[in-house]
């Protein structure tokens, strides 16, 4: 397909990603994040599996109705295709599809894709506009390549878990699998700009980025102070280094969260807490003043929110216009106004578990109307229809290539 023909699709579609096609070879979360905002946003995303499936499968891991609560989410609007690629006629089914695809996506260890005869030089010989991209933990090369590198860890070594918790307290995972989320995440930024790239010059690239990469990068400003500053930040729980008050406060049934970035807003939440005296008071004139003297200005904020609840106060500082907001737990979280009027929860009936509820895609876009929403595939659920659609083989050859042992 030319550039030209994808430009004429794309401006036909309603997804902007109509058209592209991924062979997705990534596992459990980092290998596979990238490839469900792709199929979101309109790409055919087939996850090439082997006999034994993606480890993501593991129904022990968010067990929901004997299968994996991680694989339900990370893998809807995507095909399933197993394909051996250890045997010789598996590996050329490969290359078949990838002589008709876009982009190939993986998180193999370093060393994988060379032993299957897949990594990239092989695949752009058979195909020079194809876009291969790999996450990798540390790195294609260098001295940590080897290292396992599950999200815990890449938490650990990247520095995050060392500013995440309470002061005094020991150190904290975050919530949420952030290193596997950020290599797909940005895996996903690499693929689109090899994308548009090829639009130009007619042919694919390499796209390589490893975890504690993506985790340092995440670092921002923090990295920053280190890196010029010398500063190491200790661990600050809700709290801001920088701005007082700028934390949780507990009330009288929760948590209420205020950001008084300006001093505008700390004005205003004097005003709301009826404490006209604090804004006036000269050690808390300027944030570097609250800074300053947080030890003292904190314990007495502290005592005021805990005389009214969480409604209460937000009632009030809403109407001061004070930047805050409570401290939800899932249940009020997808309780929120804005989840229904910006479809953040998609539904799907999967053949096997029924229902399934699902975080939506944050990404709006005119001219798309509603979101895509289909189930997690199960294993090789579409091996068949994408030989026969795609590589155009007959129902012989499909069932030579089974007793070969090349599909399952």
């Amino acid at each position: 397909m030319s550039s030209r023909e994808i430009v004429q699709r794309d401006a036909r579609s309603a997804y902007p990603l109509d058209g592209v096609r991924v062979l997705e070879l990534g596992q459990v979360i980092a290998g596979t994040f990238g490839g469900q905002v792709l199929a979101d946003l309109g790409a055919e995303v087939i996850k090439v599996e082997s006999p034994e499936g993606d480890l993501g499968r593991n129904p022990s891991v968010a067990p929901y109705r004997g299968q994996s609560g991680l694989f339900l989410t990370l893998n809807r609007n995507k095909k399933s295709v197993v394909l051996n690629l250890k045997a010789e006629a598996g590996r050329n089914l490969f290359y078949d599809l990838a002589r008709v695809s876009d982009v190939v996506v993986d998180n193999f260890r370093p060393g994988v894709l060379e032993r299957l005869q897949i990594d990239y030089p092989t695949l752009s010989r058979i195909n020079p506009r194809l876009i291969q991209c790999s996450v990798t933990g540390f790195g294609a090369t260098g001295a940590y390549k080897d290292h396992p590198a599950f999200d815990v860890i890449v938490q650990a070594i990247s520095g995050h878990m060392a500013i995440t918790g309470e002061p005094g307290r020991p150190p904290v995972r975050e919530g949420i699998p952030m290193a596997d989320l950020s290599g797909g995440l940005f895996a996903c930024h690499g693929i689109l700009a090899a994308l548009f790239d090829r639009q130009r010059t007619g042919r694919g690239r390499r796209v390589e980025l490893s975890m504690f990469d993506a985790m340092l990068s995440l670092l921002g400003y923090v990295g920053t102070m280190w890196l010029t500053n010398g500063e190491l930040p200790e661990r600050p729980g809700s709290a801001h280094e920088y701005m007082v008050p700028w934390q949780a406060f507990a009330a009288g049934d929760g948590y209420v969260v205020v950001a008084t970035r300006e001093e505008g807003f700390w004005r205003r939440l004097c005003a709301a807490l009826e404490a006209p005296g604090l804004a006036d008071d000269p050690r808390f004139a300027t944030n570097a003043r609250r800074v300053e003297h947080k030890a003292v200005l904190v314990p007495h904020l502290e005592g005021i929110f805990r005389t009214r609840t969480v409604a209460e106060w937000l009632e009030r500082l809403r109407a001061a216009e004070v930047p805050a907001g409570p401290v939800n737990h899932l249940d009020r979280a997808f309780a929120e106004p804005p989840v229904q009027e910006r479809q953040m929860i998609l539904e799907y009936d999967h053949p096997d578990v029924g229902k399934v509820r699902v975080p939506g895609n944050p990404i709006k876009m005119s001219g798309v109307s509603g979101a895509r929403s289909n189930p997690a595939p199960r294993l090789g659920e579409h091996t068949e229809a994408i030989l026969t659609q795609v590589l155009a083989l007959s129902a012989a050859e499909i069932a030579r290539l089974r007793e070969q042992g090349a599909i399952a």
